[in-house]
């Protein structure tokens, strides 16, 4: 029997949470199709959340009313701020989080939904008629109805797995491929690419050496995520609720290297069984030996999955040698000479839909009312994959409703920066978000993602008129202790680098108690403004000016003074003729951009913008 609802979401990972929450808590009735129930937000490489920029996707997703970061707070075991010595635009939170709660946590919140109804099944096609979508057709033959559909399949489409000379289909550990939505995709005019992903072994802790390893401690004073658990942190609710646990740092060897480089004619990536392009920001360690061979050594994080779980996720150690070559060089790092493996590490080959094929609401522009989001679109993590889940959510139920359009700018978050670069410029390898590349990154920091996002947030009805009441006495706290500084002429002092907010005390004995998150923005208003208007205008000249300048044929790009290892190759490998068509390349960030210009302007002795 058919089954009619306003939105489908095919596949519950961490977009399609997110998508499914966004619709069901605005009242509209949503059918969640997930092949395996017990799979829902599975996190099925690192036990982590956040870290530099991803953390600032979470924590801009939060503002806007997801999910992840509450999440996370609720199943964290290491909380830990990155970047914490450096300025606060790179500064970045990560949880280390129980893997096996956090699915069970957020599998609750999605149950918990009175409008959202759950499916165990395989999603074998999306029906259209007329340019618009109509539903979605199970494999054992149900047929579900709707309005609109988003499509979150992360890594499931025709996907294969690898260890060593071992091939089997699957997206993930335990669970099987989705082969029929590829087919229909393409019969809807979509193309599709192939990309691969990978996953490190899982090890049990109890046959690891411990004390010869480096100690990792969490931060000694955590912060919750989420704005919601800082709001219950203050009426008394306990944080952290999990027991903490260390991670450990070891390290690989001139030995290890030697395993890896005699088992490369086992691998799959080196012999050719792998046609998809992996993640740069996460290569395996084979891929490691070999593009990086003067380096001695590789750092590994040892990562606990779980408070109660016998398994431990080294970080680092991403591979598909075979199994029996993954315990030799396990074995050579130290601390790990007894180590026994849970399970092998894999690489996953899948199909992606390239994602200019899409509108900037994540609407696909071949079929009205079709929305894709997460890995399906070519980025990697789950991070990505959760904001572009509730941007598509959010914009599929607007549609549903006859409500405009949300489509933020890149001044206003990181997360439209990583739309934008999608559905504008494209990929050619699996995406990752960084904070290079926006152009707005002193604007768009962690400590003021609710400031900037939370009005969307309370118009979209997933944030609460009291909790955006609590982010406007924020910043109204903000706004008169920089006045007030100001008009002591304590403003100027706290300008100075050497100069802390906390230092200004003994000078200032009207300074009123303000929480520490006010205290921290306020000093930023007064370190960065300068530094801020400057970059603005630089942008606002590039812009202008930059774009018709010829790039001479023969460029030395490695010459370019602070270029990236990626913006050479990207750069030499395309050879643009301009600035402007330079900037339309796949991830090649402003920074890149900028300091590509001040080359050109150097050389030519032009007065061009900088």
């Amino acid at each position: 029997m058919d089954e009619t609802f306003d939105i489908i979401v095919v596949g519950l990972g961490h977009a399609g949470c997110e998508a499914a929450l966004a619709c069901a808590r605005r009242g509209l009735s949503v059918a969640g199709v997930t092949l395996r129930r017990s799979g829902i937000a599975a996190m099925s490489c690192n036990p982590a959340v956040g870290g530099t920029a991803k953390g600032h996707l979470v924590r801009e997703l939060d503002a806007l009313g997801g999910e992840m970061a509450r999440a996370a707070d609720l199943c964290g075991t290491h909380f830990k701020t990155l970047n914490a010595s450096r300025g606060p635009a790179v500064r970045a939170s990560r949880v280390l989080c129980d893997r096996d709660r956090y699915g069970a946590q957020m599998k609750a919140s999605l149950e918990a939904e009175p409008n959202l109804a759950l499916f165990e099944g395989e999603a074998q096609s999306v029906s259209a008629h007329g340019g618009r979508v109509r539903g979605v057709r199970l494999a054992d033959g149900r047929v579900l109805n709707a309005r609109a559909v988003v499509v979150t399949t992360g890594t499931f489409l025709s996907a294969v797995m690898h260890v060593g000379l071992v091939q089997a289909r699957g997206g993930r550990h335990g669970d099987a491929a989705a082969l029929g939505l590829s087919g229909s995709l393409r019969a809807l005019g979509f193309s599709l690419g192939r990309f691969k992903t990978g996953t490190p072994p899982r090890l049990f802790s109890s046959t690891l050496d411990f004390s010869r390893c480096e100690r990792q401690p969490g931060d000694e004073q955590p912060r919750p995520f989420s704005l919601r658990t800082a709001s219950a942190r203050t009426r008394g609710e306990p944080f952290p609720r999990l027991p903490q646990r260390d991670c450990h740092v070891v390290f690989t060897n001139p030995r290890t290297h030697a395993v890896v480089r005699a088992a490369l004619p086992r691998s799959p990536l080196f012999r050719g069984d792998i046609v998809g392009r992996g993640p740069r920001y996460c290569p395996s360690l084979e891929d490691k030996v070999v593009r990086f061979a003067a380096r001695e050594r590789h750092q590994v994080f040892l990562e606990p999955e779980g408070v109660d779980s016998p398994l431990v996720y080294p970080a680092g150690l991403s591979t598909s040698l075979p199994e029996e070559v993954q315990v030799e060089f396990l074995r050579t790092l130290e601390g790990l000479e007894a180590v026994e493996v849970a399970r092998p590490g894999y690489a996953v080959e899948y199909d992606y839909a390239p994602p200019t094929q899409l509108k900037p609401t994540l609407e696909t522009r071949a079929v009205a009312g079709l929305y894709f989001a997460g890995q399906l679109n070519g980025t990697s993590g789950y991070e990505e994959a959760a904001f572009q889940g509730l941007v598509a959510g959010l914009n599929a139920g607007n549609a549903v409703r006859g409500e405009a359009p949300l489509v933020l700018g890149r001044h206003e978050a990181h997360g439209a920066v990583l739309v934008d670069e999608l559905t504008r410029r494209g990929v050619d390898e699996p995406f990752r978000m960084l904070t290079a590349r926006s152009e707005h990154r002193l604007r768009l920091r962690e400590g003021n993602a609710d400031l900037r996002l939370r009005p969307y947030g309370l118009r979209a009805g997933l944030v609460s008129e009291a909790a955006a009441a609590e982010t406007e006495t924020r910043r109204q706290a903000i706004a008169a202790e920089v006045a007030r500084l100001e008009a002591s002429g304590l403003g100027a002092r706290l300008r100075r680098p050497e100069v802390t907010y906390e230092s200004l005390a003994a000078l200032d004995p009207a300074r009123p108690e303000l929480p520490r998150e006010v205290q921290e923005e306020v000093e930023v208003e007064f370190k960065y403004a300068g530094y801020i208007a400057q970059a603005d205008r630089a942008a606002a000249r590039r812009a202008e000016a930059c774009d018709g300048w010829e790039i001479p044929p023969e460029l030395p790009y490695a010459a370019i003074r602070g270029l990236s290892a990626e913006a050479v190759e990207k750069l030499s490998v395309v050879r643009p003729g301009t600035v402007g068509e330079a900037k339309g390349i796949p991830g090649l960030t402003p920074v890149a951009i900028a300091l590509l210009c001040i080359h050109l302007r150097r050389a030519a002795g032009s007065p061009g913008p900088t």
